[in-house]
């Protein structure tokens, strides 16, 4: 196991429910949030940087203020969200570092960091813990390809700058794989990429559901003592909620959710977003709460 050093304890506390479960509202999303306001009057392409983050801070108010953790943008949402005060005291700061998109080199794929964004832009925008996604074929890359040599940079990074990093790990179909033979790799790619992780120093994944409570416990095993929380990848609620139960059953050790949350509930109005989040996100939210931390 990858050992925790004492402010990374500290962090990962703060990002947990009083149970010592993590509990992240995830809001780092840009286009992806954008497209969930179906009501904008010019469409969501129109949507101005201004008008995305007066929806990401309504968003912090009326749903992640009342979760353990926030996971946002320095692009859009900080660090306005700080310096204005709509960032609960008790809700902690988890700042993504990457960029949207992704660049394809030899048939892979890879994220980059926002331009200028460091572990100490962390630090420098009132937050203890970074995120930053990696898209993963453990079938292809080992621990001397191009995205473990990035991951153990960026691990070493956080932990000379005193910044807990959340590893998350998005594994993805290749050119010419049937959707047979990928379903079938699936569980196994979720679990081997956890494994290239750790061996690469991660302390902290993000991972998704690999599929089942047998696969759930093979990627226990693969971390070998690092915690890992399930991510909701867009599916509807209930969903998410089966996948959590079985995963926490199975050796996660939490979740963070983003559009499960919220995907239904953003408005281009003001007043409607705050009774959609109020009224309809936030009931979600406790109910993750209480999967997580497997009560009834």
């Amino acid at each position: 196991m990858n050992e925790l050093n004492t402010l990374e304890r500290r962090a990962l506390r703060s990002i947990s429910t009083p149970a010592g479960n993590m509990l992240i509202v995830a809001a780092d999303q840009r286009n992806g949030m954008k497209a969930a306001i179906k009501d904008a009057p010019e469409g969501s392409d129109a949507i101005t940087r201004e008008q995305l983050a007066e929806v990401k801070a309504d968003l912090v108010r009326h749903l992640a203020n009342h979760a353990p953790a926030i996971l946002l943008d320095p692009e859009v949402a900080l660090p306005a969200i700080v310096d204005d005060g709509v960032l609960d005291r008790d809700t902690a700061l988890v700042v993504g570092l990457d960029a949207s998109g992704f660049e394809t080199v030899d048939g892979l794929k890879y994220t980059r960091f926002v331009p200028g964004v460091t572990p100490r832009t962390v630090r420098d925008l009132g937050g203890s813990v970074a995120k930053m996604l990696y898209y993963t074929r453990p079938d292809k890359q080992d621990a001397d390809s191009r995205v473990a040599q990035e991951i153990r940079d960026l691990v070493a990074a956080c932990e000379a700058e005193g910044v807990l990093l959340i590893v998350e790990l998005l594994t993805y179909q290749l050119e010419g794989e049937s959707d047979e033979e990928y379903a079938a790799a699936f569980p196994d790619l979720v679990a081997d990429g956890a494994a290239l992780a750790v061996a690469c120093g991660s302390k902290i994944l993000k991972l998704q559901y690999p599929g089942s409570a047998e696969a759930s416990d093979a990627v226990t095993a693969a971390a070998q003592g690092v915690p890992w929380a399930v991510l909701s990848a867009g599916v509807d609620h209930e969903t998410f909620i089966e996948q959590v139960a079985t995963a926490v059953a199975h050796g996660a050790a939490g979740a963070m959710a983003g559009r499960s949350l919220w995907k239904d509930s953003l408005s281009f109005d003001a007043a409607l977003r705050e009774e959609r989040l109020t009224g309809r996100a936030l009931p979600r939210l406790h109910e993750l709460a209480a999967a997580v931390d497997r009560r009834s």
